[in-house]
Formats: C-alpha cells, structure tokens, sequence
C-alpha cells in the first residue's frame, strides 16, 4: 500500500536520537489514521548510526533505510530521501529533534487546507548562541534582499511539500543546493507555520560556522547574481578613485605640495587595484568552479544499501 505521508530525516552520527525520533513520529503519524514511512537516509555515520538505522528498519517496516556509500552532505541527504519518497505529502525534519514532530500535524493539516508547500518558521530557537542566531538572522535577510526568489525569513529545511512539488524539485539536479530556495523558487500555494524550535535532544552540532558559511555560498551562487555584480561595482569605484585622484595629484603638484609623493603612492595604488582584480576572479572562479562540477555528470549521490528493488522510486 503507498503510503500518504512520507517523513525523510537525513542522518549523521545520531545514535541517541534516532530511537526516540522514532517513538515520537511513531506517535504523531498514528494519530493521523493514514499509511506512513519514514526515510533515514545514512550521510556516512561513524558514531554506529548505521546500524541503528537498519535495526528500526527491520523492527518497523514503516522505516526504510537508506545508506550512503560515505557523506555526501546534508543537503544531498535530503535529496536522496525525495528521490525514495512515494507519499501523496513529503515532510523533512532534522534527526536531532530540533525540530518537534509534533509541529507536523499543523503542517499537514494546512496542506488539507490546499497548501502545497507548508514551511515552519523558526519563532523561537532554544539551545543556540548568541552568535548563531545573530548570523542565521542576518543570512536570512540578506538572501531575501539580493535574490530574485523572496525565500521566507527565519526557515530551515523543515516543511511539508505536495507530491506535485516533489516530483519538480525531482527534476531540479544540480549539486550545489539550497533546498529551501528551490522549493520557494518552483512557486505553487505556499504558506507558513511558526513554532519553537527545541534544543538538540543529545550530541553536538553538524553545522559548524564552516558548513553554515559553505551552505550560504550555495544560496547566494545558486539564487543570485549579486557577487559578479559587486565584482563590477567594485572595479568600477577604482577606476572613478582613480580618476578623480589625477586631477588632484596635479593640481597639488603643481602649487608645490609633496603629499602623494614617492613610492609609497604607487605601492597603495597597486594594492588596491590588485586586491580589486583577486576578488573579482575569485568571484568569477566561483561560478566557474560550479558550472565544472555540473558538467562533470557524476551522481548526486552513491547509495551503499537502499530499500528493496520493488520499493525504488
């Protein structure tokens, strides 16, 4: 029987979490009185997830494990767990129960409603830093000024989407993603959630500010052209400084002044030209490096054990 409701958590070393994750949407889904399954898609644990992952698979067989030959990132993790989705609806959520299942019976009941993408927006988030939240607050605003897709401020990748949606974001194959960009960018009926984001149930962080800086890259590179524009204003207010510098050194010249005299004024020149130039070519190196990776055509993802034959998308 194909199930109604598919819930797709990406999993990284997780061990403590992934039985109680269970028990609690084990709970919420039952309550909903349709047929359900739960994805745990494997991003190449090592704290004995693994084997977790495949003990709840074979104790319910709601639960269909998915296993990466090694990490490929959470993003991608997400992805493989649409690609194996078969529900009517599709839910992502985080294993670490940041994020309450509970929160999915107001998401699903909005999707009754004829929503078809339902997004929870982060109105309170226990556990975190200062320093997070000030950074997560400004990265959301800042995508949502210099992009063209208006991606909703203070979400994550937890929501409900429409098969309809699914089967689009499907299609969408490129590697380095953003996916609460592209389920905004694909359009459909959209609405939001608001609710309070808990602490993590046990372990430690898998976003490090390196990941985070990493996953913003991807969003502005992939939504937005405003680097390579900046790349172009920038060149453009050197060459304006030095313009107006000229007529400046002359005129100072020429009524004796020894300001800007010397090497000293080529050497700031130089720099500032030259540190103009690298940024625009890392800029440019960027996009470039991007486009080679989709040109290449290797697979989003390897997957070392998935569900049986007859139960692949």
């Amino acid at each position: 029987m194909q199930p109604t409701y598919s819930i797709i958590a990406p999993v990284y070393n997780e061990r403590e979490s992934l039985p109680v994750l269970l028990d609690r949407l084990q709970g919420v889904m039952d309550a909903t009185g349709e047929a359900w399954e739960l994805i745990l898609v494997d991003d190449g644990s090592t704290d004995g997830s693994t084997e977790i992952i495949r003990a709840l698979g074979e104790q319910d067989e709601r639960v269909r494990p998915v296993i990466f030959a090694r990490n490929f990132g959470h993003q991608i993790a997400v992805t493989a767990g649409l690609d194996y989705s078969r529900g009517q609806a599709v839910v992502i959520i985080d294993a670490d129960l940041q994020d309450p299942p509970e929160v999915i019976l107001e998401l699903i009941a909005k999707w009754k409603e004829g929503f078809e993408v339902v997004y929870a927006v982060r109105g309170e988030r226990e556990g975190e830093t200062w320093f997070k939240k000030t950074t997560a607050s400004l990265f959301y605003r800042l995508i949502y000024r210099i992009t063209d897709v208006k991606i909703p401020l203070d979400t994550g990748d937890f929501r409900l989407m429409d098969r309809k949606v699914v089967n689009v974001m499907n299609q969408m194959r490129e590697r380095h993603r953003f996916l609460r960009g592209m389920s905004s960018w694909v359009g459909f009926r959209q609405v939001g959630v608001t609710y309070r984001r808990s602490a993590r149930f046990a372990g430690v962080t898998k976003y490090p500010f390196s990941k985070m800086l990493r996953l913003a890259l991807n969003a502005i590179t992939s939504f937005s052209y405003f680097p390579l524009q900046l790349a172009t204003y920038m060149g453009f207010f050197a060459a304006g400084l030095s313009i107006l510098t000229i007529p400046v050194i002359v005129v100072m010249r020429l009524i004796g002044q020894q300001a800007f005299f010397g090497q000293a004024t080529t050497l700031v020149a130089v720099l500032l030209l030259g540190g103009v130039q690298l940024i625009s070519l890392g800029i440019l190196g960027e996009y470039l490096g991007r486009v080679y990776d989709e040109v290449k055509g290797r697979p989003l993802y390897i997957v070392s054990q998935g569900p049986s034959d007859e139960e692949k998308p």
